[in-house]
């Protein structure tokens, strides 16, 4: 009897002890930050890891000194060990095991943002996308019209239809997904602003639009001109006169331009030379911003048919006569 007795005492003594020891480490467990860096670390989840392999990468890792069956027990016990999700995670260096663990069920993983800059060419954006080491790159053949047939869109242009703005991606983005969204916000700024645009705008469609705005995104220096240059232009179609609008030459050019437009180069003929065609070119020229969309569905209204650089911050002199128009380039352009 006595021997039970000092057997259940022992017992008793051994359970105390271990329940103090798993209080005190589950104890460490909660309030210990993992062992990174003071700036943080980026940790990977690969698509179908456990948490299992998830403990024992964060241990072989040294960013805790725990066994590595702890945050993998934990999770079961908590049931969230299925929970998990796959990605990039930026880890800090006060995060708790058990917040970690938070963290990867939330999917609060790292993102990365890409900034599309208004007045790009298509072209423009697609090498700079491609170049982009944080994409995932599938496109060989990276021509602007080879790459809107990938898209899934053979018969557009491209030139225009992506919308300049900052789009934010997770690892494991790719080109395509990215130039897919991007395409996507355009038509969708583009419809509803077509939807609310001002009335007797020589416009058939939503492209011609498009069109325009592009055209006013490379000539306006400074955004609160967008209107007004809009206005200019609309006035010249309304009145069957040509643009005469220098980037949509450039646009026309090509290679050939080298940074400086030419006497001759306004007489030579392409398709985007506003100076020896009417109307409209046959896409747009760049891509314009939802500002520039914008004007070119509210044009201001005014008389000004014309319009030169003052050289002044990018902005310009309106005038309502050729004479008057023609007084402001000496002044502006010949410093005369």
């Amino acid at each position: 009897m006595r021997l039970a007795v000092k057997i259940t005492m022992l017992l008793l003594l051994i359970t105390s002890v271990l329940s103090a020891y798993v209080w005190t480490e589950y104890q460490r467990f909660v309030t210990e930050p993992v062992l990174v860096a003071e700036g943080g670390t980026i940790f990977t989840i690969a698509p179908g890891c456990n948490l299992h392999r998830i403990s024992k990468q964060i241990t072989n890792d040294g960013m805790s000194d725990f066994p590595d069956f702890y945050l993998s027990l934990y999770g079961r016990l908590e049931n969230k060990a299925h929970l998990i999700k796959a990605g990039e995670y930026l880890i800090q260096a006060d995060t708790t095991l058990p917040q970690l663990l938070e963290q990867f069920i939330a999917g609060q993983v790292v993102q990365y943002s890409f900034t599309i800059i208004e007045g790009m060419t298509s072209q423009q954006l697609i090498n700079v996308v491609i170049n982009d080491e944080r994409l995932i790159i599938t496109l060989s053949d990276t021509e602007l019209k080879s790459v809107m047939t990938t898209l899934g869109l053979p018969d557009n242009h491209g030139e225009g239809e992506f919308l300049p703005e900052t789009y934010n991606f997770t690892a494991g983005t790719t080109d395509l997904k990215l130039l897919m969204r991007a395409h996507k916000s355009m038509s969708q700024a583009l419809d509803k602003a077509w939807k609310n645009k001002a009335e007797n705008l020589p416009y058939k469609t939503p492209y011609e639009a498009l069109i325009m705005a592009s055209i006013i995104e490379k000539e306006s220096g400074i955004a609160e001109e967008r209107p007004q240059i809009a206005g200019v232009f609309v006035r010249r179609l309304q009145k069957g006169m040509r643009l005469q609008t220098d980037p949509t030459v450039i646009y026309g050019m090509g290679d050939i331009y080298q940074g400086n437009i030419r006497h001759k180069d306004l007489r030579q003929d392409t398709p985007y030379n506003t100076y020896t065609r009417f109307g409209l070119p046959p896409s747009p020229i760049a891509l314009p911003s939802k500002e520039a969309i914008e004007a070119a569905l509210h044009p201001l209204v005014g008389k000004s048919l014309y319009f030169v650089a003052t050289g002044k911050e990018g902005r310009h002199a309106f005038s309502n006569t050729l004479a008057a128009h023609n007084k402001a380039v000496r002044k502006y352009q010949l410093k005369r």
